[in-house]
């Protein structure tokens, strides 16, 4: 997803377009990684000095909701970054825990899963997988 497609969304979805909506969503377009609410906070603070966590983390919670940012939880925390595509497209990640930094995986572990409950029918699944990339390792 591109900034232009998430600030789009916003406004298709009737939310009022401002500079630290799209401040956030620029600095988690540039990192291509996993940022906490802290972490944004921190990256903006320069511009908008009196801008509050709670404002930032209620827009970070706005963009999950519309699909505009992905979520997961690292060490306890929510740690957000851009979606990787506009219409949702099916993957999943390696996240590196030193630095946030992720990669798609091309594969779903949901194709090999056959040994499921036939009562049970999936509505939907998140896989992670957790490590160190090459930058963080050599460190």
């Amino acid at each position: 997803m591109t900034v232009e497609e998430a600030l789009q969304m916003l406004k298709d979805n009737g939310f009022k377009y401002t500079g630290k909506r799209e401040e956030i969503i620029r600095i988690c377009a540039e990192q291509k990684r996993y940022l906490s609410a802290k972490d944004i906070l921190e990256l903006m603070k320069e511009e908008y000095p009196t801008l509050s966590f709670d404002t930032v983390y209620r827009n970070l919670s706005t963009f999950v909701q519309l699909g505009i940012l992905e979520e997961t939880e690292l060490d306890g925390e929510g740690k957000y970054r851009l979606a990787c595509s506009l219409h949702g497209h099916h993957h999943h990640h390696v996240i590196c825990t030193v630095c946030g930094r992720t990669s798609s995986l091309s594969d779903c572990p949901m194709n090999i899963m056959s040994h499921l409950p036939d009562d049970f029918q999936v509505t939907g699944h998140k896989f992670e997988v957790y490590g160190t990339c090459k930058e963080c390792s050599t460190v």
